[in-house]
């Protein structure tokens, strides 16, 4: 379902030769947008598990 909503990722190297990830996104009006903050970084937080891992 498309309901206009955008999300931007940023890949950038941090000064410490890590990854920073930034992300943007459009919120929706059913959930507090904290609430769909928190969601957006337990995805990112799975994200860096898994890049660690593999």
């Amino acid at each position: 379902m498309d309901d206009g909503r955008k999300v931007s990722i940023y890949f950038d190297t941090a000064a410490d030769g890590q990854t920073k990830i930034t992300e943007s996104f459009d919120p929706e009006s059913e959930n507090s947008e904290e609430m769909q903050r928190s969601g957006w970084q337990a995805i990112l937080n799975n994200f860096k598990k898994y890049a660690e891992n593999n």
